[in-house]
């Protein structure tokens, strides 16, 4: 087991304006640890690298590279993965590569060894989840977001990251760990596009977000949660919608305290997610666009019926409502 060394590259998050009690330039520290959590993980079946990362609250982009895992990131049962690098901090920063969303077929390398791309079928143990087609891609050009857009401040200067680029696929490959992926030939043809809803948007550091779901905010962001997010209060089966355009990185019920749970990328610095669904309608792979429902509400993994929602950017949770249009 490694020890925990150094921090991650960055200890607070400049979140812009959101209306309310959120004034412009509100430096708001991130709810979890910050620091490089040490030690190692053992993958286990259903995992993807982004749910570990995501568990651990680390940038995928330094998971991967710390155990030389190159995109599309696959991972396999058993496989021990360290949560720090061999050397410090200091010594790997800017060196961290960047991977596109999604990589072509022809790059990934089959092998015998299964993992699993977006059309393969859901895993016995996870009866709860009812998928359903996949939209087309968003089409070129985000709308227009209802506030001024203000970009996050790192600490540390990091190369350029590319924009998640407008694709005519559906899916992509996200390898989960002990599922096999299909060759090309076998993937279902696009699904027609499906309607999504529409309401306020707010463009912030490059992504248009949207509210997750229609209902009362019943807990605010709060530094130091075991789990940071923002608590929506609803009933059970209402909708619960991409938040962004993205990609499905992760759709299981595998860490504990989010019950089902729905990871989306929406480009290499942001991720969100959705948890406590009774139903999860989405795969891993599977591209959402902005306002299309990816779950059913629920209280699986909590108490009453909510949607726990989160944003993480650069592996650190930040709090929704400095990216959430006014409420």
């Amino acid at each position: 087991m490694l020890a925990a060394c150094g921090t991650m590259h960055s200890s607070v998050v400049v979140e812009p304006a959101a209306g309310g009690n959120y004034s412009s330039g509100n430096v708001v520290t991130p709810a979890a640890q910050t620091s490089i959590p040490g030690g190692s993980y053992q993958v286990v079946k259903g995992d993807t690298l982004y749910s570990i990362a995501f568990r651990n609250k680390v940038d995928f982009r330094d998971l991967a590279q710390w155990n030389g895992v190159a995109a599309p990131y696959t991972i396999h049962p058993g496989q021990r993965l360290k949560l720090s690098p061999a050397t410090t901090p200091a010594a790997v920063a800017g060196t961290r590569p960047t991977a596109p969303i999604a990589p072509p077929y022809s790059t990934i390398a089959q092998t015998s060894v299964p993992v699993h791309a977006a059309s393969a079928p859901p895993a016995a143990s996870t009866p709860m989840f009812e998928p359903v087609t996949a939209p087309a891609a968003a089409s070129s050009g985000a709308k227009p977001p209802s506030s001024a857009t203000v970009a996050a401040a790192p600490a540390v200067a990091a190369p350029p990251k590319p924009a998640m680029p407008a694709t005519a696929a559906t899916t992509s490959v996200v390898p989960v760990a002990g599922v096999k992926t299909p060759s090309p030939a076998v993937l279902p043809p696009p699904a027609p596009a499906q309607a999504v809803s529409t309401g306020p948007a707010r463009a912030v550091s490059g992504v248009t977000w949207r509210w997750p779901a229609q209902g009362t905010l019943i807990k605010r962001f709060q530094p130091g949660d075991a789990i940071p997010g923002i608590e929506i209060g609803g009933n059970a089966g209402d909708a619960v919608r991409a938040a962004a355009d993205g990609v499905v990185v992760y759709s299981g019920n595998g860490l504990v305290g989010y019950g089902e749970l729905v990871i989306i990328k929406h480009s290499d610095s942001f991720l969100s997610a959705y948890g406590h669904n009774s139903k999860r309608l989405v795969k891993e792979g599977q591209r959402v666009t902005a306002g299309q429902q990816i779950a059913e509400m629920g209280s699986t993994g909590a108490t009453r019926n909510e949607l726990e929602f989160q944003i993480r950017k650069d592996g650190n949770p930040v709090d929704p409502l400095g990216y959430l249009p006014p409420h």
